[in-house]
């Protein structure tokens, strides 16, 4: 496994999509992920999708949507593209199993998070 900082800065070089803040962002989300199916090692696509919206909600509230486009992510196939990067880069590992399209179609953006802040919407945990 490779150092995650010197991996961010060729990683950032070779595609230039993502801001680096997304990268420790992303590595964060899955730290979380981890405490919240109290794991110590692999979560699944669905699973890391839905530490990330917890995540980012409890990070940032009602700028989410703001903070995720300013990084370069306007849907999950874009959480996606930063994990495998980081595969590729060898800071995190994957099982046969896991693919890139695991994070097609994961949840709308706007759905998941917009509408939490919405009048009348219902308190999160």
């Amino acid at each position: 496994m490779q150092d995650f900082d010197t991996a961010l800065e060729s990683l950032v070089t070779r595609d230039a999509r993502y801001h680096r803040d997304a990268y420790h962002f992303v590595r964060e989300a899955l730290d979380h992920t981890q405490g919240l199916y109290a794991k110590s090692g692999h979560v699944s696509a669905l699973e890391l999708l839905e530490g990330i919206r917890d995540y980012a909600l409890k990070q940032y509230g009602p700028m989410t949507l703001l903070v995720l486009d300013e990084w370069g992510i306007r849907r999950c196939e874009d959480f996606g593209e930063i994990v495998f990067n980081l595969i590729e880069a060898q800071v995190l590992k994957k099982t046969e199993r896991d693919r890139r399209e695991d994070f097609v179609g994961g949840y709308d953006f706007t759905e998941a998070f917009r509408k939490p802040f919405e009048p009348g919407a219902t308190a999160r945990n």
